[in-house]
């Protein structure tokens, strides 16, 4: 079995690290300062912002082509993994990572809106790569986040600290758009998948097996994590995926209703719905009509 390391607290990746523990609930690091090590998944009881260096072999991302080569940013939330298969290859860490846990954001702003923040739950080859300048602006985050550590800790630092780190999230939300945008053709081709998955889904035995086809499915049978797949989708579309899924559902129910031989039972049964009395709520909530209304007003 892989050896997993696993850390609870800052303080137990800071002394991993090879780094001084400042503030017992966050911490800004230097990986050059590390100790050479062999490759491990890690288990992280606190949330990380990860700005790796591409030719780093602590975290590798397959063999795709990148928009950006001068760094990688990875984001791990608490109960998550981060990292590769152990192997015995041994390598000195780069980069730099700043680590809180969820307790330095309690009761701030941050605090409220960490969920927002869906690139948390990405996968690892979903990660963010910056570019020169947008590297330039994660560090400086950084060493404004270090700055407040370094100061006496006093009634701000907690609010200063939790403000620095919303700044630094909200410049990777703006990265992660640029991101979208710049492969606005492999964007496209997903959706182009996601049309064809919901068109063979419908037309195949699975409604009946599976159910209705949830984000989470449909992310799954992409590759893609349900998160950034949700986001993808919204910025191509304008809609969420789950608002995609649904209006192609009633585009099906709107071609099924028009066979008189089948009653709205049968064909609510045939689209994945448990219960007729919720596919007819869902399609009045579109249509405006009732199933039954819907394909009298065709007669």
């Amino acid at each position: 079995m892989d050896e997993i390391l696993k850390f609870d607290t800052v303080s137990q990746y800071n002394v991993f690290n090879n780094h001084e523990t400042l503030h017992p609930l966050v911490s800004v690091i230097d990986f050059s300062k590390a100790k050479p090590r062999k490759l491990r998944k890690s288990y992280f009881g606190f949330y990380a912002v990860l700005l790796k260096d591409v030719k780093c072999g602590d975290l590798r991302y397959g063999k795709n082509l990148y928009d950006y080569q001068e760094g990688t940013l990875v984001f791990v939330a608490p109960g998550q993994m981060a990292g590769i298969e152990s192997s015995e290859e041994v390598y000195q860490p780069k980069g730099h990572g700043v680590v809180f846990h969820p307790d330095l954001i309690r009761g701030t702003s941050l605090g409220r809106h960490i969920n927002d923040y869906t690139f948390f739950d990405y996968h690892v080859r979903e990660a963010l790569h910056v570019s020169e300048r947008e590297r330039t602006s994660i560090l400086d985050c950084f060493a404004k986040i270090q700055f407040e550590l370094e100061h006496a800790i006093d009634k701000h630092s907690k609010t200063l600290i939790a403000t620095n780190m919303e700044l630094l999230l909200n410049y990777c939300v703006r990265f992660y758009d640029r991101q979208f945008i710049i492969r606005d053709n492999a964007n496209k081709g997903i959706l182009e998948k996601f049309e064809t998955l919901l068109k063979e889904f419908f037309t195949s035995d699975k409604p009946q097996t599976i159910g209705l086809p949830s984000v989470a499915y449909c992310a799954g049978e992409l590759n893609l994590s349900a998160n950034y797949f949700g986001d993808l989708i919204k910025k191509e579309t304008g809609q969420s995926a789950h608002e995609f899924i649904q209006l192609k559902l009633i585009d099906v129910a709107k071609e099924k209703i028009f066979d008189a031989n089948k009653s709205v039972s049968e064909i609510a049964y045939a689209l994945g719905f448990k219960y007729p009395q919720h596919f007819s709520r869902v399609f009045k909530q579109h249509v405006g009509l009732s199933p039954v209304d819907y394909r009298s007003s065709m007669n």
